[in-house]
């Protein structure tokens, strides 16, 4: 399957072809850039000293534009920790191709469930994908440091 092209949402133009990576430790920089702009935060997760800590990065051409990182929580379920898509390159279906990518990843390393938290206030896009992609809401409370919402969502693979 070839990669998607990518289209300006404001015309036809095609403006890329989009390309998912997995990469390592060695690219936490790229991930950071990204992580500032992206949640205006330096904390990109509390803690690297995780189990299958995997990282994906989306690349527009040779651009990174957007990542997701997760590790195990459990024997069965993978947790995506954290990911975003650039501000000029959201609305083209990224963050969407790499939950995908990263779920059919996880599930070949027999993963049975893969879940996620978001910020429904802060991030609404990420409630509307998971509903859109059929995630279950497992859990919603309040979380003070965020002063918002914290949906958990889950997913059998």
């Amino acid at each position: 399957m070839s990669p998607p092209e990518l289209q300006n949402p404001a015309s036809t133009e095609t403006v890329g072809t989009l390309r998912i990576e997995q990469v390592g430790m060695e690219q936490l920089d790229v991930i950071r850039r990204m992580n500032r702009i992206i949640f205006e935060e330096e904390r990109i997760i509390n803690t690297f000293d995780r189990e299958d800590i995997t990282i994906f990065i989306a690349f527009v051409d040779d651009e990174p534009v957007g990542f997701k990182l997760g590790y195990r929580e459990s024997r069965t379920t993978f947790y995506s920790a954290k990911g975003g898509v650039l501000p000029g390159w959201r609305r083209r279906g990224i963050s969407r191709q790499l939950l995908h990518v990263m779920m059919d990843h996880v599930r070949e390393q027999g993963y049975r469930r893969f879940a996620y938290d978001t910020f429904p206030n802060k991030h609404p896009g990420m409630t509307v994908l998971g509903l859109d992609e059929g995630f279950t809401v497992t859990r919603a409370d309040y979380n003070s440091t965020y002063k918002d919402y914290r949906l958990r969502f889950e997913k059998k693979l």
